[in-house]
């Protein structure tokens, strides 16, 4: 039998104990292939309840045979003895536990498991009752004046009525050992048993999906056979419960109540109390962390503001999409795509579309400068709106020039962006702004950081 599969059982029959169901914990020891020294004591304990003093002795037998040293095993199978009126045997064993004490005042068990000390004084009376059964009255009364030199204050009236009931050739009470004071096993692997998920339950902290409750190695991604992609939603981390912070310094608990935090590490605060120390939750783990290493983060989602977006069918390779990305005060940045993707802010939105787009299709759907946008915007069933686009947009010659050269690899996964690799050399279309620029590198157009590269001068 595994020592798993017998830490089971232990655990089950102390639990009958605790129980009172003696008969089916006293089934579960005997169904123990292998018991150990603790087991057979509880195992003895449990007969001698029972009153089947032969299984009890037999039992105390196998338990001092696995451990000689143990002396609350000799100390028992003595009691078992003397209820068997074996006195000899008895006093035996009630000297082989006091040597097993070795001089000292008792002996705790409660690091073993069994809630119990073994006190010199208990050992010597019954050494002393066993004397006296055999009609050793005076070694009876030495044992008993030697017990007062290992006398605790709680036995001491114990120990004063039996040296009067020697002097006057009577018996007197046996010290036993407590009923349903067994061995237990440790606690710590008794806990182990249960089946434990570390890992837990994933959860979803960030992702490009709002409502995304996808749980495996990859979030959900919005997925379309052809035509152009739309740009993805930024990045949204949702939190179960409390304000986001960025943790600025890092903290070193000193206490269990608190919680170590590295730079970076972004915590939820649940509560700040007036002593500036914040409750947080870092990686489902909760404790205080001062409230002046944490910085507020910002995580709402940029939700596109514009009431319709304005699109191209799929299957029409003229057409160009355009989509509002964010707006502050009076400007917009747009990003169109059409044969390349760029965006670019102007100052009037409604002008811009108008001098844009133009209707190929029906010239009384044309859109121009008095067209109203907001009855335009009404029209359309669905979300989209299917436009011609008559107009180019102007390039400067010169822009055609430049070429760059790739200092780093630049690899994006948004569909507008221009991938390259160190070394490259790339054509110039346009500045985006001070950051972005639009250049044509392998047969592919799409904008790229400024900072990625650099003008070839030539002498």
């Amino acid at each position: 039998m595994s020592f798993v599969d017998t830490l089971r059982l232990w655990d089950e029959a102390v639990t009958c104990v605790d129980k009172e169901d003696l008969s089916e914990a006293l089934r579960i020891f005997l169904s123990i292939e292998e018991p150990n020294s603790k087991i057979c004591f509880n195992m003895g304990c449990l007969h001698l309840l029972k009153e089947d003093l032969d299984a009890a002795e037999k039992a105390f037998d196998n338990s001092i045979r696995k451990d000689e040293h143990l002396a609350v095993a000799f100390f028992q199978r003595g009691i078992a003895f003397y209820k068997k009126n074996k006195y000899e045997e008895s006093l035996g064993d009630f000297q082989r536990a006091f040597k097993a004490l070795r001089g000292n005042q008792l002996i705790d068990y409660k690091a073993l498991g069994l809630r119990y000390k073994l006190y010199a004084c208990d050992v010597l009376n019954n050494m002393a009752l066993a004397e006296a059964e055999l009609g050793n009255w005076e070694t009876a009364q030495e044992n008993l004046v030697k017990a007062l030199d290992y006398k605790i204050e709680a036995k001491l009236n114990a120990i004063d009525k039996a040296l009067q009931s020697t002097l006057k050739q009577k018996l007197f009470k046996l010290v036993e050992f407590p009923s349903k004071v067994l061995f237990k096993p440790n606690k710590h692997y008794v806990a182990e048993l249960e089946k434990k998920d570390y890992l837990g339950k994933a959860k979803v902290v960030a992702s490009v999906v709002p409502a995304d409750e996808f749980s495996g190695f990859a979030p959900l991604q919005p997925q379309t056979e052809d035509g152009p992609t739309f740009p993805k939603e930024p990045e949204v981390i949702r939190a179960l419960e409390g304000d986001p912070h960025t943790v600025l310094f890092e903290f070193v608990p000193e206490t269990s109540d608190e919680l170590s935090v590295v730079p970076g590490n972004i915590v939820f605060v649940l509560q700040r109390g007036d002593d500036n120390w914040a409750s947080v939750v870092f990686n489902d783990r909760r404790g205080l962390v001062p409230y002046n290493y944490l910085e507020p983060l910002e995580l709402a989602s940029k939700q596109n503001e514009v009431k319709n977006k304005v699109s191209s069918p799929l299957n029409n390779e003229h057409a160009t999409f355009f989509q509002d990305l964010v707006s502050a005060d009076d400007s917009r940045v747009i990003k169109i795509h059409h044969t390349f993707s760029f965006a670019v802010s102007v100052p009037n939105y409604t002008n811009t579309m108008a001098a844009l787009l133009s209707s190929e299709a029906d010239e009384q759907s044309a859109i121009r400068d008095n067209t109203d946008m907001e009855r335009m915007w009404q029209q359309p069933s669905g979300r989209w709106i299917t436009l011609w686009c008559n107009t180019k947009e102007p390039t400067s010659e010169k822009s055609h020039d430049i070429q760059l050269v790739a200092l780093h690899s630049y690899k994006s996964s948004n569909p507008e962006d221009l991938n390259f690799v160190q070394g490259d050399t790339i054509t110039l279309l346009s500045r985006v702004n001070q950051d972005w620029l639009e250049g044509q590198c392998s047969g592919h157009t799409g904008i790229f950081p400024a900072s990625f590269v650099e003008e070839i001068t030539t002498k």
